[in-house]
């Protein structure tokens, strides 16, 4: 029996970034495709009225890391984990705070990003 759009929907919003990382992977290799985000090219945007173009509510958001605070380890944990760095390239990136940690992502998955890292005792903002 197929599952519903709705139960397929519900199966990811329950999904942790990481798990969700792993089945875009899965996805992608049984597929041949990727998930890149898609960009939009707007060249009329604004150019026809002679003004500005209305403010577009805001979809990709940016990832800091602006302080690793004092469990240092526990932060890189959590940032291999988001980000599938490797062990060096995470510490690197604790270490260098303020630092991105991901880059054009949904509001939902920058706030999981953000809850994970300050339960591990980071600071985080969203941008």
């Amino acid at each position: 029996m197929a599952a519903t759009k709705e139960e397929v929907i519900s199966f990811i919003d329950n999904m942790t970034v990481l798990e969700m990382s792993n089945f875009v992977k899965e996805l992608e290799e049984k597929y041949g495709v990727t998930a890149a985000a898609a960009t939009i090219a707007m060249p009329m945007a604004g150019g026809q009225a002679g003004g500005a173009a209305p403010a577009a509510e805001k979809t990709e958001f940016t990832v800091v890391l602006a302080d690793a605070g004092d469990k240092k380890i526990q932060v890189i944990k959590e940032v291999r984990a988001v980000t599938g760095l490797g062990l060096k390239d995470a510490k690197d990136l604790v270490e260098g705070a303020p630092k991105t940690v991901k880059e054009n992502v949904k509001k939902e998955e920058a706030d999981q990003i953000k809850k994970l890292i300050e339960a591990a005792g980071g600071k985080v903002e969203i941008k």
